[in-house]
Formats: C-alpha cells, structure tokens, sequence
C-alpha cells in the first residue's frame, strides 16, 4: 500500500506587511532623530550606521546622561567590545534620579495589578524614595559595590524596587524567574555567590497562592555565600522563619532614610546577571553593563515602539526575562513613561484579563509575544 503524500499545512503564516500611516512617521522620534543629523531617508540611516562610534555616540546623547563623557565610543578587539570607555555612570542616574524636582516625579511609573484584583500606583517620586529606603537598608547589611544580590520575586512592584536599589549601589543584581524550582535558584545563586536574597512570603496564581519563601529555603540549605534573607509579605500567609538569616522587608526598610547616594560607577562595570535557561546544559550567567545596556535599551523603546510621554505602556513579559528587565525596569524608567505590571496569568479568571486592564488603565502599547497570543486564539 503505498502512503499518500499530503502537505503539512502551515498556520499562521503571516506575509502582509502593515506600513505605518504617514502621520505615524512623521511624527516617529526615529523620525525626529534623522531630521536632527541630516538623514534623508531609511536606507541613509542603515548606511550612516555603519559606522559605529558615530552611530552610538549621538543616539547615546539623545537617551543617557553621563557623569563623565565617554573618552572612546568602542575599543573593538574581536571578538570583545568595549563600549563607552572611561565614561563614568549608573542606569539609576536615568532611570530615577534625573526625574525628581522635574515634572515627572509626581508622574506615575507604575500601575499595578495584581491577580486578585488589588492595585497601587507609584509616581517616579514614590519609587525614588522606596528604593533609597531598601538601598540603604541594603547598604547597613553590609552590601556593597561588587556584592551580589539574588532576588526570587513574582511581578509586583518591589521587584523593580529591588532591582534598582541593588543598582543604586553598585550591586549586581541576579533575578530569577518566580516559575523556576528551588533548586534552579540555588544554582544561580551559588554560581554568582549571591550574598543576599529578596523573595516573598507567596503569591497569587491562577486563584492559588504559590509559596516562594518555602521554595527558597529549600534553595538556601545549600547556599553557603547567603548571609541574610529579605522577605516581603505579599499575602500575609505564615511561612517558616530563621531568626539568625530571615529579616521582613517592611521591618529593614522601616525609618530608613529617603534619599540615597548613587553610586558613581564606570559605564562597563556589571549592572545584573540573568541566567540562560539551561536547556543545553548548566545555565550560563550573562553579564549586563550599565552603560551600553541603557544606551541599547532605551533606544530600542524609542524607536521600536516609537514610545511618546502620553503612552500608557504595558510590556506583558515577566520581570524574571531579559524582555523584562529591558521594557518594564530600565527602558521604560530611562525614558519616563507610565507602565503597568501584572501578577497574574493572561486568561485568569476569565480569558478578557487583559483586555480588562489594558481599558481600566487606558494602555496604548501592548507588547506582548506570539505564545500568548496563540492562547487566545485557541
């Protein structure tokens, strides 16, 4: 019996093109930059790219603001490149600071929500002052310019909070994503000798809770570079405590002072390490520097997603990737804008979640990915 041949259809092939209406363009901030450096059209604009110091040296003065100027754009030595040499900096120079006293601090940063329907909103101004609390509270751990800080949090806002105190400074943050097992945070936290971890007691998923504290203390009896563990309390459920390690984040940070100096940091110094997956084999930590980091990030989200001040902007990744360190902390935060954070799942309790949110707090851009798309589309 010979087997007939059928073709294997391909779904959701997508070979339209969607040009942007005219208006769009012409009002683009990519648009907006050609016009300042005298570039005439897109195939100018790739050609004037190729070179590089020029390229990254002008779309770096349009996004960041150095403590000392770069004295060399790139020092190419294949296959290593070193961008912005001899500029001093810290991504929490932009991404907090440069708001406060301006119109922008009384701006709000983040709206969140949380699966089972609680919300908060935090102006530029609120956020600036809770991450100088845990910054300093940070610092009187003994935590310093080089240390290393995993931090196993869900996506609610003491996530960025977290992140941009260790980055205030000048400590290396390690996020691992909320969804991976004890065991998974244990190796990150060892390889890179996390000397302090911030977690949560749980946290809401699909109608449940998830007990993080008790996943990192299953981390943490094989953790011997944690000295201390810091704890926020997400839905007050009990969790188990050790005196000598276990410190509650609303008790560190209470009457801490709210301002915190910035550490003056060199643009190529590590802001954070993410941890590959490790479905090749044992995860491997990529190193992110401040400065080329934020030039890359806070271009992209200007240009890209042609983001304006008025945009309420929701990125629908989590936290714990590389797309949301990039479009829901820095990027977003470097150039001022309104996001919104999500805890829960997309189609939970019901599968208009998200269009729900995205009305209840006006979003204008969505970016999300073809995954969860699908997941409508079943």
């Amino acid at each position: 019996m010979v087997e007939e041949k059928r073709d294997i259809a391909v779904l959701l092939e997508e070979k339209r093109v969607f040009h942007p209406p005219k208006e769009i363009v012409e009002n683009s901030n990519v648009k907006r930059w050609m016009d300042e450096h005298g570039i005439k059209s897109y195939e100018e604009l790739l050609e004037r790219a190729k070179d590089l110091e020029w390229f990254w040296g002008e779309v770096a003065k349009d996004v960041v603001n150095w403590y000392e100027e770069p004295k060399k754009i790139l020092e190419w030595k294949p296959p290593y490149a070193e961008w912005f040499v001899g500029a001093k900096y810290n991504i929490v120079h932009d991404a907090l600071d440069k708001h406060i006293g301006t119109d922008r601090e009384n701006k709000i940063a983040y709206y969140f929500e949380g699966e089972p329907g609680d919300t908060r909103k935090l102006t530029y101004g609120d956020l600036y002052r809770e991450v100088n609390r845990l910054a300093n509270a940070l610092k009187d751990l003994g935590v310093r310019k080089g240390d290393r800080v995993g931090i196993y949090l869900p996506m609610i806002p003491e996530l960025p909070i977290a992140m941009l105190a260790c980055a205030k400074i000048g400590a290396i943050h390690s996020v691992v994503f909320s969804g991976f097992s004890a065991l998974a945070f244990r190796e990150r936290i060892n390889d890179c000798k996390a000397k302090v971890v911030i977690t949560c007691d749980s946290f809401y998923r699909r109608g449940k809770t998830v007990p993080l504290k008790k996943q990192t203390d299953l981390a943490l009896e094989d953790a011997p570079s944690v000295e201390h563990c810091i704890v926020f309390k997400r839905t007050g459920e009990e969790v188990p405590w050790n005196k000598d390690r276990d410190i509650w984040w609303h008790d560190l940070v209470k009457d801490r002072p709210e301002e915190c100096d910035t550490e003056v940091m060199d643009a190529n110094d590590p802001l954070f390490i993410l941890y590959t997956s490790g479905t090749t084999g044992k995860p491997k930590g990529v190193i992110h520097r401040h400065g080329g980091y934020a030039v890359g990030v806070a271009t992209t989200l200007k240009w890209v997603f042609d983001i304006k001040d008025n945009d309420i902007w929701w990125c629908a990744a989590d936290i714990g990737w590389i797309t949301g360190h990039s479009y829901i902390v820095y990027g977003p935060l470097i150039l001022g804008a309104t996001s919104v954070i999500y805890e829960g799942a997309p189609d939970y309790p019901k599968p208009d979640r998200w269009w729900e949110i995205i009305e209840k707090y006006k979003v204008t851009i969505l970016y999300t990915s073809p995954t969860s798309i699908r997941l409508f589309m079943r």
